[in-house]
């Protein structure tokens, strides 16, 4: 599969806190299951994924609280919806300060 240009940028300018989640998810270590980070679908580029259970997780910051960030996360998520996906999303306060709420949540989504 050939990586997308943006996604790869975008995996070598993670955040702490996707950098923290995505130790946690990787190489299976989250209920045994294959989680892939960056992966580009359709015009939109998904923190993370989960393509056996279509669930999308998004970790976001203070910026997705302003009125445009959340509308553009509105529109994000009808379209990952409309293309079969759950959409969740998990602040970068409760992946660094609170991990095991962060993946409790992730865990109850998975259900």
């Amino acid at each position: 599969m050939k990586t997308h240009p943006f996604a790869k940028h975008l995996r070598t300018e993670a955040t702490l806190a996707e950098q923290r989640l995505w130790f946690q998810l990787r190489n299976r270590r989250f209920e045994g299951l294959k989680f892939r980070r960056q992966f580009p679908i359709g015009p939109y580029t998904v923190d993370f994924i989960c393509l056996e259970q279509r669930l999308v997780i998004e970790v976001d910051g203070s910026q997705h609280k302003q009125p445009e960030g959340q509308q553009q996360d509105e529109a994000r998520t009808a379209y990952l919806n409309g293309e079969g996906f759950r959409v969740i999303r998990v602040w970068n306060n409760e992946v660094l300060g609170q991990m095991d709420g962060g993946l409790a949540f992730i865990r109850l989504s998975l259900q």
